[in-house]
């Protein structure tokens, strides 16, 4: 008869361990940085939550940033090179990836690896953003705001 009322002891300490863990697993995910694209033709970016603040930075379609938080209807947010920023959050989305090329003079093919030609366009300069399509091995298939499609190579761009 002690082996049922040690079962119960031990399924009842299981449960409160893993109601613990996944608590303690949500608050870890509140915690961390969401990735977010700009999804208007442009976004102001701003030193802090509001239109008052000064405007740092205008940005484009597909712009990807990395979100640190929240005021109001404005994301904190931060880029490519670490830069901290406030846009309001209408402009963003987190339905799709974005990518933006690290370096200039990037190259752009037309298939998935370095046998594939280099795409009209190509190469182009840091800070190009784009839309990620499909990612297959180490190479991103993007799309630019214009609706023209290339593959770069993964390591060459930061995506979010």
């Amino acid at each position: 008869m002690q082996l049922p009322a040690i079962s119960k002891i031990k399924s009842k300490t299981l449960l409160i361990l893993a109601c613990s863990l996944a608590f303690a697993g949500l608050l870890s995910l509140e915690a961390t940085a969401e990735a977010l694209c700009i999804k208007a033709k442009k976004a102001n970016l701003r030193q802090g939550p509001g239109k008052h603040y000064e405007k740092l930075w205008t940005v484009f379609k597909y712009m990807p940033f990395k979100r640190l938080g929240r005021k109001g209807s404005w994301l904190r947010i931060q880029d490519l090179d670490g830069d901290i920023y406030w846009v309001y959050q209408k402009l963003t989305t987190e339905s799709y990836m974005c990518a933006i090329i690290k370096n200039n003079k990037t190259n752009l093919r037309k298939g998935p690896g370095t046998k594939f030609p280099k795409v009209e366009w190509s190469p182009i300069d840091k800070y190009f953003s784009m839309k990620v399509l499909k990612i297959k091995d180490s190479w991103v298939h993007v799309e630019d705001s214009t609706g023209d499609r290339a593959w770069v190579h993964r390591p060459l761009v930061w995506v979010q």
